[in-house]
């Protein structure tokens, strides 16, 4: 158990790194996804054939695990668009909006009714990011991009609740991640049209990065998760991954000095998305405890 319990926070937090290698990475959001998709699919595809893993899924089914993974692509693109035009502080604090949109469009793909409590806990990390937006204007542009990143990250875990109750989790991830590359690839050249870039390839620092991300923060990260999985609750699981931008956030302040950049109005903020953050873990660890 603890072994499992060592896997899980060592999966979360080099989830929470892959802001950091975002940041050192020079290719514009773009193409840096590209590429992360590209080498993760490609690996992953390695893996499943000489694991001898069966794929066979269903034609409509790997169309509709296409389509989401499109979507995990765009959240993706604009999360490191928010980090490229802000900072990785910035960009993870947006991506705590997660659950904000959760709240509001969980009820709507289920037909369920929306829970007061989770919408309130989500609307406190709103109120955190307009304290930051309010002291700091200058991150707006990036506040906003990231807002729209949890948006689109809100959307494709919900997706994928459908599929996890026919389909192994391992593969869904395999069909996702390249449904977003194949998506990528064919919206990539309009992309750079509008937002041009002075290189497309990769250098030599920039490929260490990306195989760190793709390897190390993607599919070690992810087969950890699903090792923790064995042994702990997937309940246990999704809450711990609560603390991924509370990571991230450390990581950024740790390693690229963030926080000599930030003014008291992004500690408000934080302070507040902290508590609805820590409220929310216990609150749904009691809901667990009495359905037990």
């Amino acid at each position: 158990m603890k072994k499992a319990f060592l896997q899980l926070h060592i999966a979360v937090f080099l989830a929470g790194f892959t802001g950091i290698l975002g940041k050192l990475i020079t290719l514009n959001e773009g193409l840096l996804v590209w590429y992360r998709l590209m080498i993760t699919a490609a690996t992953l595809w390695v893996i499943a054939f000489f694991s001898r893993r069966s794929l066979r899924i269903s034609a409509p089914d790997v169309l509709k695990i296409f389509g989401v993974g499109a979507i995990a692509a765009l959240h993706w693109v604009s999360f490191y668009g928010s980090i490229k035009y802000a900072n990785v502080s910035i960009a993870l604090v947006c991506f705590s909006a997660i659950g904000f949109f959760t709240a509001l469009l969980e009820p709507l793909f289920f037909r369920t009714r929306i829970v007061p409590l989770e919408l309130l806990l989500g609307t406190v990390v709103i109120v955190g990011i307009y304290f930051i937006f309010r002291f700091d204007p200058a991150y707006k542009t990036g506040i906003i991009i990231g807002l729209a990143s949890a948006l689109l990250g809100s959307v494709f875990p919900i997706c994928n609740r459908f599929f996890l109750k026919k389909i192994p989790a391992q593969t869904v991830t395999l069909y996702e991640l390249t449904g977003g590359f194949l998506a990528l690839t064919v919206l990539l050249p309009f992309y750079l049209h509008l937002f041009p870039t002075s290189h497309i390839l990769p250098d030599l620092n920039d490929w260490f990065w990306l195989f760190l991300l793709s390897w190390l923060c993607t599919v070690i990260a992810f087969n950890l998760s699903m090792s923790a999985l064995h042994k702990i609750s997937a309940f246990t699981v999704n809450l711990t991954y609560n603390l991924e931008p509370v990571y991230g956030i450390l990581l950024a302040f740790a390693v690229l000095g963030e926080n000599k950049y930030l003014n008291s109005g992004f500690y408000i903020g934080f302070a507040l998305i902290i508590v609805a953050i820590l409220v929310q873990m216990v609150l749904l660890w009691n809901k667990r405890k009495k359905a037990s």
